[in-house]
């Protein structure tokens, strides 16, 4: 399976965020998406998510030979500030979510194997979400793509102000399910992208450029992405 890009531009009033982004994403790998503050990334996740449209282009899932424009229904979206429904309990968010996701769910876990799996205690599973930390209210985000098993995974800085418990947790949560997804995960942090991900692509300029993997080990490699990030500020 791949998610292809092809020619996605986006624009608010005169700014010209997104110019012509090109690129294919392969399944079974997790992609750093690294860039600088403003330069897009949350601006391709939305429009890949459907959240805005793009002003032209299109992304699309191959199979094989077969080819489909990419629905929203096919992405799992986690933001970095998690939105969850604060009024209801953990427990109750779980059982609604499974309910409405019926015929997506291959697996015959329990709404409580859910909540172990991502270790929420069982005194908390019957806690409002309005009273859960941040990283737990970000398990729950996760929890949520583990359940419905969407094909494609954006991660907007899923693990920011997390403690290091938690985002360990997720993090091999993350390794854990890639072979079966296409996951981007946006990060501002380049030593995490580095430890976590299989490639590294930059939003440069508008577009996406992937990090020749070779140099990934090289101890100059920071300085290389820095430099390149440097660049697109200079252009």
């Amino acid at each position: 399976m791949q998610l292809e890009l092809t020619g996605i531009t986006k624009s608010f009033d005169s700014k010209e965020v997104l110019k012509g982004v090109d690129f294919t994403f392969e399944q079974g790998k997790i992609y750093g998406l690294l860039g600088r503050n403003g330069a897009g990334k949350t601006t391709l996740f939305n429009c890949l998510s459907g959240e805005i449209k793009a002003d032209k282009g299109e992304a699309s899932l191959r199979r094989e030979e077969q080819k489909t424009a990419l629905d929203p229904e096919k992405i799992g979206y986690v933001l970095a500030t998690p939105v969850l429904p604060e009024f209801l309990t953990g427990y109750e968010f779980v059982k609604f979510f499974m309910d409405i996701n019926q015929k997506k769910i291959r697996s015959n876990r329990t709404i409580d194997d859910y909540l172990s799996l991502i270790q929420i205690e069982p005194d908390d599973r019957h806690r409002l979400i309005k009273g859960y930390s941040h990283g737990m209210k970000n398990k729950m985000q996760m929890l949520c793509c583990i359940i419905a098993q969407p094909p494609v995974i954006l991660l907007d800085e899923p693990l920011t102000s997390l403690d290091i418990v938690v985002a360990l947790e997720i993090k091999k949560l993350l390794r854990e399910m890639k072979r079966d997804h296409i996951i981007l995960f946006s990060t501002h942090i380049l030593q995490l992208a580095t430890d976590l991900c299989d490639e590294i692509v930059l939003l440069n300029n508008g577009k996406l450029e992937q990090v020749d993997h070779s140099i990934l080990g090289d101890p100059q490699f920071e300085d290389k992405i820095i430099q390149l990030l440097k660049d697109e500020e200079e252009a």
